[in-house]
């Protein structure tokens, strides 16, 4: 775990020429304001931008105000609570589906591929209602030109993670685009899980008093990723925590202890999973800092390059709010478990602030810790 402190960077303002070339004296009279462009994009806008996708503010506002209105008729309702998948009853059972898409770029980066995500991204996503993975399905979306070797290996891994997971592939689906209408491969899987008996872990079950538990070090994945596709070298490697986590939520719920809500902070890191709980459940969110398992090639790369770990994806990491009288229970069973060995109490629930997260800082200060806008790194998953 890294001491580093201040991770988030002050923002500057950067004004950039539209044109090649179009270099422009900003104090003088003749600078034109429509030939400058912004490095984050705008929440206000026509289209869809890549931060739609980032899992910040705008990916909420288009659910909120595009999807939700859409599906539910027109009526205008609000997001309200939204969890990683659906529970619903049937036939006495209660039972998880989920679905979810993966675009990340490069297919294959330090730790793992497109494959591997596909699988436990899916598979995390059910184990944090406190599901059993059943069975998944899996589509691929292939661009015309794509190399068939290449596409074998993303099979092969794809493959491999769900026999690791112990989840049986029970059907798919396969479709072509012209070349240049896609980006080679894109892979959608769908999961259906059993619910546990007792199980009932939401954002808005969030209580003050509750203890915030992390199960690994965050923002590996998002880096490891970006180290890849920008061939960055760091003094140590930074390898994707891809991984399934059922196996870890169920000892978890062993326990008995009163977990409240389970969430993977995936696109928008912590710092969006952390935002989202407060909202839904209208409790004020703080952590410490210097608490939050960060690993230094990881803080450091961030140091280097300006970017915020708490805001970085991750892929194999969760993160538990547990009623405080069993919290001890919950961190020492996730420390005996391999996929929990570097888990950390990282902070508390409160009646304070409702909605915002804030964070201790290493000098004694706070700060707010904000819903990412965009995205910092696009096509991470």
């Amino acid at each position: 775990m890294s001491d580093t402190i201040g991770y988030r960077p002050q923002a500057s303002a950067q004004v950039r020429g539209a044109r090649a070339g179009a270099a422009q004296d900003i104090g003088s009279d003749t600078v034109d304001p429509a030939l400058w462009t912004c490095p984050v994009p705008l929440v206000d806008g026509s289209t869809v931008v890549m931060g739609h996708g980032g899992g910040g503010a705008m990916t909420a506002e288009l659910v909120e105000h595009l999807f939700l209105p859409a599906f539910r008729g027109g009526s205008g309702e609000g997001a309200g609570e939204l969890a990683d998948a659906a529970v619903l009853e049937v036939g006495g059972c209660r039972l998880a589906f989920t679905t979810d898409s993966f675009v990340v770029r490069p297919l294959f980066f330090p730790g793992g591929s497109i494959g591997d995500l596909a699988v436990n991204g899916t598979v995390n996503d059910l184990a944090m209602v406190g599901a059993r993975p059943l069975c998944l399905s899996t589509a691929f979306i292939l661009e015309e030109g794509t190399d068939l070797m290449e596409l074998g290996r993303v099979a092969d891994a794809l493959g491999a993670a769900a026999r690791a997971a112990g989840v049986p592939l029970v059907t798919g689906d396969t479709k072509v685009v012209d070349a240049g209408h896609g980006d080679g491969i894109y892979v959608n899987t769908t999961g259906l899980g059993l619910v546990a008996q007792g199980a009932d872990y939401r954002p808005g079950r969030a209580r003050p008093g509750d203890v915030v538990l992390v199960s690994g070090a965050v923002g590996a994945h998002g880096m490891a990723v970006l180290s890849c596709r920008e061939g960055l070298e760091f003094d140590a490697d930074v390898h994707s925590d891809t991984r399934p986590l059922h196996a870890l939520v169920a000892v978890m719920g062993r326990t008995g202890a009163d977990i409240h809500t389970l969430r993977d902070p995936t696109r928008g890191g912590l710092a969006a999973t952390l935002n989202e709980i407060a909202r839904d459940a209208s409790v004020g969110i703080s952590i410490r800092e210097r608490d939050v398992p960060v690993a230094d090639a990881v803080a450091d790369a961030c140091n280097i390059l300006g970017l915020d770990p708490f805001a970085i994806a991750n892929e194999g990491v969760l993160v538990a709010l547990v009623a405080a009288e069993g919290a001890d229970r919950v961190l020492a069973a996730m420390r005996a478990h391999p996929d929990g060995r570097e888990a950390a109490a990282i902070g508390v629930v409160s009646a304070e602030n409702p909605g915002v997260v804030t964070a201790r800082t290493g000098l004694g200060g706070s700060r707010v810790v904000d819903l990412p806008t965009g995205t910092e790194l696009p096509r991470i998953c």
